[in-house]
């Protein structure tokens, strides 16, 4: 019988339109769209430097004709205090973010120049209003928990409205955060879960089931096929080790390919023999030590101990830290996606459940107040063990973004209403300039 060989298939190679599509992922990551100007902004500045170039094309018309009537003068007043109010109010916006003129004028540039005090000041806002046990406790004391959630969960249309704001908090809140640092967080957490487990009792345990229910068996077949296809890859090395040991007079008679070929054609139906006959004694002695390796991670003191060692060193390996980033990114983007499309989470069953326990809640008091003593005691617990450490993620946080990058991002967010306060700062300032000028003559 001839044995089958089973032929390994060829490695695959990535194709470069999946390099391509990956670098394309990569940039569009590297380019947050909180960086780019919004058109609103753009256009209020505009319009509040049209309005200033204006003021100073009327205070030169006036100007030029302030001899040929009265009424030029008021207007030339008017003109003359609406481009120093305009120019004032553009100097004090502009000074919160840059240096005017880039000149460096003291106490311009605030925000970049201070902004690790900002981070500070937001970190101890937040731990002295929100994050002290005892705060905690007094503000959670006044707190129906439990009748909020019944209500939020009984009222479909109220719950998808509030579903959607805190989807989009939650959205923004996970974006805004530095991913390396709370990642970090929560694999230090669970390693440190992980370096206290005692694994070796439960894969022993687990093992044992499955030695007991034959579901090693599929492996073991896995294991032989392996062999089968490593020895089929290396025959070459096999013959030119019985070549280069056989005699001289072997290797002129040939006989050393022969002998070659009846040791592999025998491996080779070893195998097949393995695979095809369960009770095969090689498959029995595997099995047995299969068995024998589960009885020591069980109850083999220096076996455990040496898991246990095995343990650390995996936890230790820096490979282990750049594979869980790369989990804990795609469960971040999960989350997100989760966060982002709420809507499918409030259909079919799972909404339906969702307003029978809304109901309850609302009507079941024992529940309620076991609920709501559980929430105050958890939150007060979290306050306490968590607190500094999001205190320290919040101002780390801050202070780890670039000043122009944080500067950008400010003006983004509220560029567009100070560009009013540059509007309004002319148009006060040439009422105010209107007014003193209409005072010096009555006077």
């Amino acid at each position: 019988m001839t044995p089958t060989r089973i032929r390994p298939a060829p490695p695959s190679e990535p194709s470069p339109a999946s390099g391509i599509v990956a670098g394309m992922n990569a940039l569009r990551r590297a380019s947050p769209a909180g960086d780019t100007v919004p058109e609103a902004l753009r256009r209020m500045r505009r319009v509040a430097t049209g309005l200033l170039l204006a003021m100073a094309v009327l205070f030169l018309v006036a100007r030029t004709l302030a001899h040929s009537h009265p009424a030029w003068g008021y207007v030339q007043a008017f003109a003359e205090a609406a481009m120093v109010g305009g120019l004032a109010d553009w100097f004090a916006v502009t000074a919160l973010f840059r240096h005017p003129l880039a000149l460096p004028i003291p106490h311009t540039a605030i925000i970049p120049r201070n902004k690790d005090r900002i981070g500070n000041t937001l970190a101890v806002f937040l731990r002295d209003n929100f994050l002290i046990p005892a705060v905690v406790a007094r503000r959670m004391a006044r707190v129906d928990l439990a009748s909020a959630i019944g209500r939020f969960l009984a009222d479909p249309p109220e719950r998808g409205r509030i579903w959607r704001g805190a989807s989009r908090l939650g959205g923004d809140i996970l974006e805004s955060l530095d991913q390396e640092r709370l990642g970090g967080m929560v694999k230090g957490a669970l390693a440190k879960k992980l370096r206290a487990l005692d694994v070796a009792p439960m894969l022993g345990q687990a093992l044992e089931a499955a030695l007991a229910e034959g579901r090693h068996a599929p492996l073991l077949d896995s294991a032989i096929r392996w062999t089968g296809r490593t020895l089929e890859a290396n025959e070459h090395l096999i013959r030119q080790m019985i070549h280069d040991r056989a005699g001289s007079i072997m290797r002129w008679t040939g006989l050393d390919e022969t002998l070659a070929n009846k040791i592999i054609d025998g491996l080779h139906r070893l195998i097949d023999e393995m695979i095809e006959t369960p009770d095969h004694p090689l498959r029995m002695r595997a099995e047995e030590g299969l068995a024998n390796f589960a009885h020591d991670l069980q109850h083999d003191p220096e076996m455990r101990a040496r898991i246990f060692r095995l343990k650390a060193e995996i936890l230790d390996n820096p490979a282990i830290e750049h594979w869980w980033m790369g989990v804990w990114e795609q469960m971040r983007r999960g989350m997100l996606k989760l966060v982002r499309e709420p809507g499918d989470a409030l259909t079919g069953q799972l909404g339906d459940a969702l307003r029978q326990l809304g109901d309850t809640l609302q009507r079941d008091p024992d529940l309620k107040r076991t609920i709501n003593r559980f929430a105050r005691r958890a939150a007060v617990g979290a306050a306490a063990d968590y607190g500094d450490g999001i205190v320290r993620l919040v101002s780390d946080t801050v202070k780890g973004w670039d000043a122009e990058t944080i500067t950008r991002r400010l003006e983004n967010a509220v560029g567009r209403d100070l560009q009013y306060i540059r509007i309004n700062g002319t148009l006060v300032g040439g009422m105010v300039g209107l007014c003193i000028h209409l005072a010096d003559r009555l006077l």
